[in-house]
């Protein structure tokens, strides 16, 4: 499964828990009906997973997929404290399994810790709406994961100020920004900025703000409340006939034709 496919599911929640295992803590062997997610925060466990054994530790996180055996037990001398997350996916229960190893070493990042935190409190209060809410974060959870893991194991550790411009390109799309100036704010000059943005994104500079203003302009035509030329200038284009291109060649259609 690839992130196209995942984007298409819908978590079913079926248990959660901030764990903070005891010395003798233990998961007792059994084929497990759900998929595992666990992140681990402290500590150390030993997980068996159809058989094989994995030792886990702060930073890891531990994928165990529907219908897998499981067993473990965490160390005694450091017991293990995580966020387990039990799912299923709906409304069929699929097996389908998310694109993870069993084991991701050091793949908890301080973004992922504050979703996490968020789910926890949006879970442990249950105010109306908290299902749709704790969805919505688990699913942030799981592609910044998704994210994480690709990432290291391509070997790139992504730039902090390459992910500084992608913040800056989400919040001043509409606005004239090209290489240079984004170059300019942070501080590198515009040929490596542009090296560096494409070696974590994939993408040039040019072509990431195109996707960016060409989605929201997507979005935009989708209500119906503003004419193709309205929405050009909304997403930072001052020539129409160039929008149109660069809008068919991302979408594959004229912006005309969106459907509203």
């Amino acid at each position: 499964m690839d992130l196209e496919e995942l984007q298409h599911l819908v978590p079913g929640i079926v248990f959660f828990v901030d764990r903070r295992c005891f010395p003798g803590w233990e998961i007792t062997k059994q084929k497990i009906g759900f998929h595992d997610l666990t992140f681990v925060v402290e500590g150390k466990s030993n997980y068996y997973i159809n058989e094989v054994q994995y030792t886990v530790e702060a930073g890891d996180v531990i994928y165990v997929p529907m219908n897998s055996i499981r067993e473990a037990h965490t160390f005694k001398n450091n017991p293990m404290h995580s966020y387990a997350f039990n799912f299923n996916w709906l409304p069929s229960g699929s097996p389908k399994a998310l694109p993870l190893r069993t084991v991701t070493k050091n793949a908890i990042t301080g973004e992922i810790l504050g979703y996490i935190k968020q789910f926890t409190h949006v879970w442990m209060s249950r105010q109306p709406g908290y299902i749709m809410q704790a969805r919505a974060l688990f699913m942030l959870i799981v592609h910044r994961l998704v994210m994480v893991s690709t990432i290291n194991a391509s070997g790139i550790k992504a730039d902090p100020r390459v992910k500084k411009m992608m913040d800056y390109v989400i919040e001043h799309y509409h606005e004239e920004l090209d290489i240079s100036e984004a170059a300019r704010i942070v501080n590198l000059h515009p040929v490596y900025f542009g090296k560096l943005f494409k070696k974590d994104t994939g993408h040039a500079f040019k072509q990431y703000l195109n996707m960016i203003r060409i989605n929201q302009a997507e979005m935009l035509l989708s209500t119906g409340g503003f004419s193709v030329t309205e929405v050009a200038e909304r997403c930072g284009y001052h020539d129409i006939s160039y929008f149109s291109n660069v809008f068919k060649s991302i979408k594959g259609y004229s912006p005309s034709l969106v459907p509203k």
